[in-house]
C-alpha cells in the first residue's frame, strides 16, 4: 500500500485526512487522529490484558505472561495463563468489542446518542431466552447461551417491525425500544417468580454479567460470529456514513437505504445477543464505547472502529478493576461497568439538556 503523493486533505477544521492508495487503484481516506486513537487504544487493550491474565490468585508478572504465552512458561504458568485465564480474557476482549461496535451501530441508525442496545430492550430480549432455559427447562450452559442468542434475535426483530413507518427512523426506534424494554423486563421479573430456589440464584447470577468461568466454549463461538460480521459492517461503512446526512440526501449518492439500514441492524443484534450469550448482559459498554471513542477522535462519523477498540478496553480494564478492588470472584464485570455507565448516563443526560436537545 502506496501513500497518494502529499495529499493530506483537512476534511474538519484542524482534522488531517491523507489519501492512501492501493496497487489495484482503490483509494482510502485515512484520518491520522482516528488512525492514532485506534492504535493507542489497541496498545492500551493488549497492555491490560497481560495485566489481567498475570491477576488472580497465583499471581504471575507481565515479563512471565509474555513469555508464557510465547510458549516458554513453565507447565504451572501454561496452564493458569492458557487454560483458565487467557479465554476469559479473550471473551472480555470479544465481549467488549461486539458491544461497542453494536452501539456505534445502533447510535448512527437512530442518530441518537441513547440508541444502544441497553436501552433498546436487546439485553433484556436476550435475558428473557436465557431465563427460559435456565427456568422452564434447566438447561445447560450451551441451552442458556442458544437461549439467549435466540431471545436478543426476536427481541430485535419485534423492534424493528413495531418502528417500521415507511421505514425505521431515529427517535421512533428509540421510544418503540424502551417500551419493548419495559414489557421485557416484566416478562423477565415473573419468570423469576416462578423459578425455584436454584434456578433462581444460577438465573441472577447469568443476569449480573460476568467474566468468571469463562474457557474456551465461549470463545471460539463469539471469534467466528465477528469474524463473519465485523467485515460486513465495515464495508457498509460508506453506507452508514452518507445515511447520518438523512436518507433523501443518502439516496441522491446512491446509497439503498433501507437494505443498509436493515442488514446493519441485523448485525448489531446478532453482535449483541452472541456478547450476551458468552458473559450475561454486561451493561452499559455498548452506550458509552461509542460516545467516547467519538470524543477522542472528535469525528462526526460512526467511528466503527474506535468504538470497538473502545469497547474491549473499557471491559478488560473493568474486570481489572473488579479482580484488584474485591477479588476474583466477588464483583461481577457487570455491576462496574454497571456502576460506571449509570453514572455516564447521568452526565450524558445533563449534558445534552444544557445543549437544548432533549
Amino acid at each position: 500500500m502506496r501513500t497518494a503523493r502529499d495529499r493530506s486533505v483537512p476534511a474538519l477544521p484542524g482534522r488531517r485526512v491523507r489519501a492512501v492508495r492501493t496497487g489495484g487503484g482503490l483509494s482510502v481516506r485515512l484520518d491520522v487522529r482516528t488512525f492514532l486513537v485506534v492504535v493507542l487504544l489497541l496498545v492500551a487493550a493488549a497492555a491490560a490484558s497481560v495485566v489481567l491474565i498475570g491477576t488472580g490468585d497465583f499471581p504471575i508478572p507481565a515479563g512471565d505472561v509474555l513469555k508464557t504465552l510465547a510458549g516458554d512458561g513453565s507447565p504451572s504458568q501454561e496452564f493458569i495463563v492458557n487454560d483458565l485465564r487467557l479465554p476469559r480474557v479473550l471473551v472480555g476482549l470479544l465481549v467488549g468489542a461486539s458491544l461497542g461496535l453494536a452501539g456505534a451501530l445502533f447510535q448512527s441508525v437512530s442518530r441518537n446518542p441513547l440508541g444502544s442496545p441497553d436501552v433498546l430492550g436487546l439485553g433484556q430480549g436476550s435475558t428473557a431466552g436465557a431465563l427460559i432455559m435456565i427456568v422452564l427447562y434447566s438447561g445447560s450452559a450451551t441451552e442458556v447461551a442458544l437461549g439467549a442468542l435466540v431471545g436478543g434475535l426476536l427481541t430485535g426483530f419485534a423492534i424493528y417491525l413495531l418502528a417500521w413507518k415507511r421505514g425505521v427512523h431515529g427517535y421512533r426506534l428509540v421510544l418503540v425500544g424502551i417500551g419493548v424494554s419495559a414489557i421485557v423486563t416484566a416478562v423477565n421479573g415473573y419468570l423469576l417468580t416462578k423459578a425455584d430456589l436454584v434456578d433462581a440464584a444460577r438465573a441472577v447470577v447469568w443476569m449480573t454479567g460476568s467474566l468468571n468461568g469463562r474457557d474456551w466454549a465461549q470463545v471460539w463461538p463469539l471469534l467466528i460470529l465477528c469474524a463473519v460480521l465485523v467485515p460486513i459492517v465495515l464495508g457498509n461503512a460508506r453506507g452508514l456514513r452518507m445515511m447520518e446526512m438523512g436518507d433523501d440526501v443518502s439516496y441522491t449518492l446512491g446509497v439503498s437505504v433501507e437494505r443498509t439500514r436493515l442488514l446493519l441492524m441485523v448485525a448489531a443484534v446478532l453482535l449483541t445477543a452472541g456478547a450476551t450469550a458468552a458473559a450475561g448482559p454486561v451493561g452499559f459498554v455498548a452506550l458509552t464505547a461509542p460516545q467516547l471513542a467519538r470524543r477522542l477522535t472528535r469525528s462526526p462519523g460512526p467511528n466503527l472502529m474506535p468504538s470497538m477498540c473502545m469497547g474491549a478496553t473499557l471491559l478488560v480494564v473493568a474486570d481489572w478493576a473488579s479482580q484488584r478492588a474485591f477479588g476474583a470472584d466477588q464483583l461481577p464485570v457487570g455491576v462496574v461497568t454497571g456502576v460506571l455507565g449509570g453514572v455516564y448516563l447521568l452526565w450524558l443526560l445533563v449534558t445534552e439538556r444544557k445543549a437544548g436537545r432533549i
